[in-house]
């Protein structure tokens, strides 16, 4: 049992470290199992009630409810929702991507298991009930959250957190999607926003292993009929372009209303809550097509058999709806509601030039795909992710050029023509948050505090006779502290500043063995000191610092005891010698 505990205990200790890529990628494992279940969880807990209760056992066929039951559905869902958050604090309510974001700015990536609930039963009731909204992003919370737990339990360095919380998006993205690349890329473009070499390793591993889990279940076909996808001509580039432009301005649209619904509308929450309900039951009796996830809808408008009238009316409805819901505080997701809108921009884009122009293209299919690529680059300022989605999607390469071409004009017209960030950031940004790592914080943020600190130090009293002080210096520590009568560190003296004022004083005829040293009065190199955990990391040391207003730290472990000191020399040595060329 000693050399087991012993053994994680290294374990854990080389975690403390950027290099401890074997150890991540066991982490990262794990995690992605974690994950993998948690998400097949949700799934079924939607899947099978659907299945059970909508006609034809189909898990999408709200279509087939009778008029009052679409309307009622939606607010009894959102009365349960508002039943749920009745008795639970606010910060307990916080759930999605925004959440995940949150917490790795400014809690370590540490998220709280309770939230996690919420979001799984809160998520479950809106689309069981016919929400206007995803899964995706309730669970790119799940997965975070079992990335993050599994870092908790175990008791791991914090620099290892905010990759196990890569590791968790990126499996729940997989599983969600059956696009284990795309999900990797997500998780670093838009959650991590870096991109390492010890970083992508993990979270591949924890992608590849929540896909092969959710493959075993559901099989490896996608979430909804993709046909197959080429571009025609080359002279097809224009309309390319064009349709790049006219999703970045649906993005733009989509990403103001959700702000200014969240901005403006003040409402109590089970107000809100019950609005979002009424307006989805109102707008479901004559569009039944903008409940729950959509799929089934997406599937058709690929397969180019929807007309123009109802693509542009779902359009209207669909991007109207879903960013007011979200608004309002239902606990869904925004991303597959962002594809769905993508697709149907593409779908009627393409059915408008084919009547304006008269000239045949590559099809409605083909410009609904590059729209969902598009869309989803724009809103979620994530290219790169965007791209590889609908090269998962279609395994088809032939869509990577004009796929790439539509996500690039999307993206860089939201960004730089409507100032527009992700709508994550913009929704950081409206709550007064900054996601922003300078590149020394960053740095820091991978490194534990046990990989730099000093281990060799001795204790003592802050008055102790010359005799004792030699017994000290003799084993050569780096650092001396200094505890008060409560057994408590004080301060901390440097061991060379002791030994020359004792071969000063030696000099001295009364000089000897039982003179008393008043340690805190003794001409030294001494510094106050502070105290922070051993799961810490250096940047958390060093704000810690700033905080106390001092120079030293010393490391806590698990069992209260001091473990270590770390300076404000070592940190900025730390800097110079890893990170600077």
């Amino acid at each position: 049992m000693l050399k087991d505990s012993m053994s994680f205990t290294h374990f854990r200790n080389r975690l403390a470290h950027v290099e401890a890529l074997p150890q991540l990628v066991l982490l990262g494992i794990l995690s992605g199992l974690a994950t993998g279940l948690v998400i097949l969880a949700f799934r079924l807990l939607i899947d099978l009630p659907l299945q059970a209760w909508l006609p034809g056992g189909q898990s999408e066929n709200f279509e087939a409810l009778p008029v009052w039951a679409r309307v009622l559905l939606p607010i009894i869902g959102t009365l349960a929702i508002a039943l749920l958050f009745w008795n639970i604090s606010p910060a307990s309510r916080k759930v999605g991507i925004l959440h995940v974001m949150e917490r790795l700015s400014y809690h370590q990536g540490n998220l709280p298991g309770k939230n996690m609930l919420v979001q799984f039963v809160g998520a479950a009731i809106a689309l069981l009930s016919g929400h206007s909204v995803g899964r995706e992003g309730p669970a790119v919370h799940l997965g975070a959250a079992c990335g993050s737990l599994v870092g908790q339990v175990l008791k791991l360095p914090n620099n290892s957190l905010r990759i196990l919380v890569g590791c968790g998006v990126a499996a729940a993205i997989s599983a969600a999607f059956n696009t284990p690349l795309a999900g990797v890329i997500f998780s670093m473009e838009v959650i991590l926003m870096e991109y390492t070499v010890i970083g992508f390793t993990p979270v591949l591993v924890a992608s590849v292993t929540a896909t092969l889990l959710i493959r075993f279940v559901y099989g490896d076909e996608s979430a909804f009929t993709i046909p197959a996808l080429q571009i025609q001509s080359m002279s097809e580039l224009p309309f390319v372009m064009l349709l790049g432009i006219l999703c970045a301005l649906v993005a733009a649209a989509f990403i103001s209303i959700l702000l200014q619904t969240q901005k403006t509308i003040t409402w109590p929450l089970g107000i809100k809550l019950l609005t979002a309900g009424l307006l989805t039951g109102i707008v479901a009796s004559g569009y039944p097509q903008v409940m729950g996830l959509g799929y089934d809808t997406l599937s058709e408008v690929l397969e180019g058999s929807m007309g123009l009238t109802l693509l542009v009316c779902l359009l209207l409805t669909k991007g109207l709806l879903t960013p007011i819901v979200l608004g309002l505080g239902v606990p869904g997701g925004l991303i597959g509601p962002t594809l769905y809108i993508g697709a149907l921009t593409g779908a009627a884009f393409a059915l408008l030039v084919a009547y304006v122009t008269g000239a045949s293209h590559s099809g409605v299919g083909f410009y609904a795909m590059l729209g969902m690529g598009a869309m989803m680059g724009a809103v979620l300022n994530a290219p790169l992710a965007a791209l590889i989605a609908l090269l998962e999607l279609t395994a088809n390469p032939n869509i990577i050029f004009p796929g790439m071409l539509a996500i690039v004009v999307a993206s860089i017209t939201v960004r730089f023509f409507f100032k527009q960030p992700s709508i994550f950031l913009n929704q950081l940004y409206a709550q007064g948050l900054d996601y922003r790592q300078e590149p020394l914080a960053q740095a820091l943020s991978r490194q534990g505090v046990s990989s730099v600190m000093h281990s060799h130090i001795i204790h003592c009293a802050m008055n102790i006779n010359v005799e004792a002080a030699r017994r000290i210096l003799a084993h050569q520590p780096d650092w001396i502290v200094l505890e008060d009568n409560d057994q408590l560190p004080r301060y901390i003296l440097l061991p060379a500043s002791l030994e020359q004022f004792m071969a000063q004083q030696s000099e001295q005829p009364d000089f000897n063995a039982e003179q008393t040293l008043i340690l805190t009065e003794v001409p030294a190199v001494r510094k106050d000191i502070a105290v922070i955990g051993i799961n810490a990391t250096l940047k958390e040391a060093l704000d810690r610092m700033n905080q106390q207003r001092v120079d030293a730290l010393w490391i806590q472990n698990y069992s209260k005891e001091i473990t270590g000191i770390l300076t404000r020399e070592q940190v900025e040595h730390f800097y110079t010698q890893k990170i600077e060329p």
